[in-house]
């Protein structure tokens, strides 16, 4: 038997969906996709945007075949409570990172404050960090910035919808933020030090969503650990359908095997336009695939879930 064969073979049974994890300060995102494949029994786990170490909450999965989805579902905006420490810049603009200036004078008002916060809200240009997994000639920049190696980055263009300042008592500040995926919050909060002229870093942050998973879904590594020794932890996968908010279509059991084998099949009912995207589901009402509409009421299968697809 191959590699792959014996792989395939250890697989644990499971439903396709999305696990949504709490995680816990102190780790990195890849350990959770660790610890929820010894949770599930499959190597077939990834994670929907990366936290920093220093970050906790929403994070949340992909498992099995619903790793085929990820670019379906991963764009969105993103919603955090974080605490800015104004005074002092750090080389990872992070509590983790070592000082690299303190600021001796003294600190703006509530009323200063607020108003810097309100000119970052709108399309704004960052410059990622160095301790970042942004490549540069394929390599990382957080290993080129453990080399003491600083490199120009070019600005990429983000949007935030909301910052609101929620607690101000000097040097600390408590911020809501929601922006466009991709953002830094990290570099939002160096650069509001900057535009304060005490300079800052960014000394907590939560993500409380992202996307269309809340952290009302989510559950802590402890909890899902203990689910995943009772047996329990399936039950807490989000199906897919659920998750793509796509216009569902219900298939007949010949759409259904045509679909499942990769194959166009013809709309019927109201004209759909070209370019929509609609849930495909099986008989039992899972998800089976993702179709794009094509000219000619055409619908052909964008990603297909093999293991639920009928058999011949």
């Amino acid at each position: 038997m191959t590699r792959r064969g014996r792989r395939r073979e250890r697989e644990a049974p499971g439903p396709p969906g999305f696990l949504v994890v709490d995680k816990p300060r102190g780790w990195t995102s890849h350990d959770v996709v660790d610890a929820a494949r010894r949770w599930l029994g499959t190597r077939r786990v990834g994670h929907l945007g990366t936290l920093d170490p220093l970050a906790t909450g929403v994070l949340p999965l992909a498992v099995r075949e619903a790793t085929k989805l990820v670019p379906f579902v991963a764009a969105g905006d993103k919603a955090y409570e974080g605490s800015i420490r104004l005074g002092e810049e750090t080389d990872t603009l992070d509590a983790e990172g070592r000082v690299l200036r303190r600021h001796a004078g003294s600190f703006p008002d509530e009323t200063a404050l607020r108003s810097v916060l309100a000119e970052f809200v709108g399309e704004i240009d960052q410059i990622p960090p160095m301790f970042s997994a942004v490549k540069r000639g394929g390599v990382p920049l957080h290993r080129l910035a453990r080399e003491g190696r600083v490199v120009e980055r070019e600005p990429k263009r983000v949007r935030i919808f909301h910052f609101e300042l929620l607690k101000y008592e000097p040097p600390d500040l408590e911020v809501a933020v929601v922006c466009s995926q991709g953002t830094y919050v990290r570099t939002l909060a160096a650069d509001v030090g900057a535009q304060l002229g005490c300079g800052a870093h960014l000394a907590g942050l939560r993500r409380t969503r992202s996307g269309p998973f809340e952290l009302s879904q989510a559950a802590s590594v402890e909890n899902l650990a203990g689910e995943a020794e009772r047996g329990e932890l399936e039950a807490r996968v989000i199906p897919p359908v659920n998750v793509l908010g796509f216009p569902v279509l219900q298939l007949t059991s010949d759409e259904e095997r045509s679909v499942g084998h990769g194959g166009e099949i013809t709309a019927t009912g109201p004209l759909i336009p070209p370019g929509e995207r609609l849930a495909a589901l099986n008989g039992a009402g899972n998800l089976l695939a993702v179709l794009e509409v094509r000219p000619g009421r055409r619908l052909k299968p964008l990603r297909v879930l093999r293991s639920l697809a009928p058999p011949g």
